[in-house]
């Protein structure tokens, strides 16, 4: 089972099949809904009707998921500022915030211009453009798809992504004291138990770009199985030899 993993991405091809449209349907509501159950009577027919019909991309697709009511009341209104803005980091660009600078960009985005204008930053921006284009939907990424993005990135990614299903609940944001102190994000362990049948128990390998390990090591990936124990400590070495983790992955 994989504990977080960069996810593969979902795109929306020139003549899709009805089965592969619902597919990419599913995977934009998912993501940008953090893994909610949607009703059919929550579901927005009449943008699912534009993209069915080609007259809206997919990245417009998400644009109305996340301007939707559902998303407002599930995220903005139930959410503090901070844990609203950095979920739509999550939902929208796949990622975490990096640090204070990001967080206040989008302060002072939705102080100044409102909900839509925060929104819309996201999906407006180069950087979504760049990673997803039109018609692929958002998907949690990895370090190697982000160029130039900080290592400590990684982490705070892992803390956003684990548990896809149940974390996006909750007011207060996670991240948002080592943001604040340009702390690294620690990787806690997760609930169910430190005994043999608990997650402590576990190993896990570690995928990782190689980087400086020596003169004579070119590049390439190289792989490590540790204990949940060793994890943290792990994933500090391959970032201060300047590696870049790819995946963990739980080991059968």
């Amino acid at each position: 089972m994989a504990l977080w993993i960069e996810a593969e991405s979902v795109e929306l091809r020139a003549n899709a099949t009805d089965a592969e449209l619902q597919t990419v349907i599913r995977a934009a509501y998912r993501q940008v809904l953090g893994n909610a159950h949607v009703l059919d009577t929550q579901r927005l027919v009449s943008a699912e009707s534009q993209l069915r019909n080609g007259a809206i991309s997919v990245r417009e697709f998400v644009r109305a998921i996340a301007q939707s009511d559902q998303y407002r009341s599930r995220f903005f209104e139930s959410s503090s500022p901070y844990r609203f803005i950095e979920l739509n980091f999550k939902h929208l660009l796949g990622r975490a915030p990096q640090d204070q600078a990001e967080i206040a960009e989008h302060v002072q985005i939705y102080n100044s211009q409102g909900y839509e204008a925060e929104i819309n930053s996201y999906i407006d921006s180069e950087e979504y453009k760049l990673a997803f284009g039109e018609n692929v939907v958002p998907f949690a990424r990895g370090n190697r798809t982000q160029p130039g993005m900080k290592n400590v990135g990684f982490n705070r990614t892992f803390a956003l992504m684990r548990g896809f299903a149940a974390n996006d609940v909750g007011k207060s944001a996670r991240l948002i004291s080592d943001i604040g102190s340009n702390l690294p994000t620690k990787i806690v362990a997760p609930a169910g138990g430190s005994g043999a049948s608990g997650n402590t128990a576990k190993r896990f390998r570690i995928t990782a770009s190689k980087a400086s390990y020596g003169p004579r090591v070119s590049q390439g990936t190289t792989t490590f199985e540790v204990e949940y124990s060793q994890l943290s400590q792990r994933i500090q070495n391959i970032h201060k030899t300047g590696g870049k983790i790819l995946s963990i992955t739980e080991v059968a």
